[in-house]
């Protein structure tokens, strides 16, 4: 009876472990040079504990700083996709400068905040007299948890458009640095070089400048809305790849 008992026990199905939650790691201090391209070193996982279409909230850039991944939703908060992490980099306009608090938060599709970290982005001033050293970035103290989209190799892109990218991300850095002085006008004709470059974060923007349910969180005072201007540039957003870009028409309503 004993033994029967025991067996018994024996047989009795295991438990499943519990899931692991995600895990945000990134260096807990970056060094960004102006006029330069840093690469901003974040990982994501255990791959196991990551929703589908998850992606990253970064808040807290400067205006000036543009992402060369993903696109802006609002002034210094930006919206990065996972795929997107492996090439990851900060374009610093010339006369940025100063340390600016981080703070990323990984969301689902419906978002709810999935995990949390912070990091500081310091920009330095340049030193005129000496070359200026490459961008560096202090690397995390453990060896993170990559999820399989922040390991994929980077895209392949060929040579012409990689170009017109490198020159589409000038233009919208360019565009951000003015809108941040409130010059929306130079500021839209920059986002607009970028948006004819396929750059879909500047087509955001543009549309942004126009459309009047967002002009008051530019802080800009005297700034007409006009809403067909928003929708032509929401549309061409979308074509882009620009996910928002659709809810933004949504709230638009029809012409």
């Amino acid at each position: 009876m004993v033994l029967a008992g025991l067996a018994a026990v024996m047989l009795l199905p295991a438990r499943p472990l519990a899931q692991q939650p995600p895990v945000i790691t990134t260096p807990a201090r970056i060094l960004a040079l102006t006029s330069a391209r840093t690469a901003l070193t974040i990982a994501v996982g255990p791959e196991g504990s990551l929703p589908h279409n998850a992606y990253l909230r970064m808040r807290g850039l400067p205006q000036a700083v543009a992402l060369s991944e993903g696109h802006a939703i609002a002034p210094g908060v930006w919206a990065v996709p996972l795929s997107g992490l492996p090439v990851l980099a900060a374009i610093v306009p010339t006369g940025a400068q100063g340390s600016s608090e981080i703070i990323i938060d990984l969301l689902s599709l419906e978002g709810k905040v999935l995990a949390e970290t912070k990091t500081s982005l310091v920009i330095p001033v340049p030193n005129l007299t000496s070359p200026a050293p490459a961008p560096t970035s202090v690397p995390p103290t453990a060896s993170p948890q990559v999820g399989s989209a922040a390991l994929a190799s980077p895209p392949q892109v060929a040579a012409p458009n990689r170009a017109d990218h490198e020159r589409a991300l000038g233009f919208y850095g360019k565009g951000l640095e003015l809108l941040e002085r409130g010059d929306v006008d130079a500021a839209r004709k920059f986002f607009e070089r970028a948006a004819d470059l396929g750059l879909s974060q500047a087509a955001l923007a543009l549309a942004t400048s126009y459309d009047p349910n967002e002009l008051s969180k530019l802080k800009v005072i005297g700034l007409q809305a006009n809403a067909a201007a928003a929708r032509k540039w929401y549309n061409r957003a979308a074509e882009l790849g620009a996910a928002e870009a659709g809810e933004r028409l949504r709230r638009l309503g029809a012409p």
